[in-house]
């Protein structure tokens, strides 16, 4: 039953809708439920109504847990209270931001300890993010550094996934 999928897109590619559908078909095969984890903060009304938005097009059967820092201690703590959940993760770049954003410092030792969590968990795993590298290179140091650290986070769990999908238009194309 574990594994671990990567589902990459650029903003408005179907990568969310993609990842929750594949989602739903692992716990519908293994009888199971989802757990939904956002890492979103909102920030401003336009964020807020974003989160506000994917909040409505949620199954209501999905627990959610909102997390935007400390990922894989809410993994843990959801393998932990139901071993046999299907934990879908959207997104992972907005992780890396808030991460980056929160304290520069704690980005390296969050990245390891996700990495080292996927590891361990038993059971399916889905994890949703931005494909960022493939524009022109940012002219701030900041956002530099957020494709930087996106592109090599995806290089690592895509290195380890089981799983990886690059959606473009509504189109899933199998990488992995």
């Amino acid at each position: 039953m574990k594994t671990t999928q990567l589902i990459l897109g650029g903003a408005r590619s179907g990568k969310s809708r993609f990842a929750e559908k594949t989602a739903t078909g692992i716990a519908r095969r293994n009888k199971c439920s989802v757990v939904y984890v956002a890492t979103a903060q909102a920030g401003d009304d336009e964020m807020a109504q974003r989160i506000e938005r994917h909040r409505r097009e949620r199954s209501d059967e999905w627990l959610c847990v909102e997390e935007p820092i400390h990922l894989s201690q809410a993994l843990i703590a959801i393998a932990k209270q139901d071993p046999k959940a299907v934990i879908l993760v959207d997104c992972l770049t907005l992780w890396v931001t808030n991460c980056l954003l929160d304290d520069d410092d704690i980005w390296q030792s969050e990245k390891q300890k996700l990495i080292d969590c996927l590891e361990q968990l038993a059971q399916p795993v889905v994890l949703v993010s931005n494909e960022v590298g493939q524009g022109i290179v940012p002219m701030g140091q900041l956002s530099r550094r957020f494709v930087d650290e996106s592109g090599w986070l995806h290089q690592d769990i895509a290195a380890k996934a089981s799983h990886v999908t690059l959606v473009v238009a509504g189109l899933p194309l199998v990488l992995k």
